[in-house]
């Protein structure tokens, strides 16, 4: 599979790929293979509030389309008797239309990108130093952009972005930062 785009994500156009990782624990045990690295199903089961059995199930299935694949074994800890998985790129991506099955997915993310910010606002963000506290949090910005120039800008990003993302060891003083990009075009009339 290529990652050919600037950030590594994985390209999803299977619709059958997109409605497997529109089920809620998949994408849970996806992104915290992204976001913490190898892991079995026995770790990852707290973590996506599913047993051990059912968590393995799902890295299975996900492992059909290829978002997820057993780790190096120089990677991990252990006797090798477990089963180790990792992520196969840093995120995914797939185009957005009124196929059922990217509505599921895109779905699925809003929802999770909605509980993600609950979480950070009731746990991270009141333990935050000033310095982070000014820089994070929400913006709402509106443009009148065209199909082509939002592609351009969302490239954009996508290329500002990377040397962080592919960055092996960050400074003194990094902490992991959750981006949460929504492009959201508005109807005609709102213009």
């Amino acid at each position: 599979m290529s990652l050919t785009n600037p950030l590594g994500d994985v390209p999803l156009t299977d619709p059958k790929a997109m409605r497997a990782l529109a089920h809620p624990v998949r994408l849970a045990i996806l992104s915290f293979l992204q976001r913490s690295g190898p892991a079995t199903a026995t770790v990852l089961a707290p973590h996506v509030q599913a047993t051990p059995s059912v968590v393995s199930w799902h890295l299975r299935h996900l492992a059909e389309f290829g978002l997820v694949t057993d780790a190096d074994p120089a990677d991990v800890p252990g006797d090798r008797r477990q089963r180790w998985w990792v992520s196969v790129g840093q995120g995914f991506r797939f185009e957005g239309s009124h196929d059922p099955a990217a509505e599921m997915l895109a779905d699925q993310m809003y929802a999770t990108a909605n509980t993600q910010v609950e979480a950070w606002m009731a746990e991270v963000r009141p333990t935050l130093p000033a310095e982070w506290l000014r820089h994070a949090g929400p913006s709402n910005t509106r443009v009148a952009l065209t199909a082509d120039e939002l592609a351009g800008l969302a490239d954009a990003i996508d290329t500002l972005l990377a040397p962080y993302v592919h960055r092996e060891t960050p400074p003194d003083g990094a902490r992991p930062v959750r981006i949460l990009r929504h492009y959201l075009p508005l109807e005609e009339e709102d213009r």
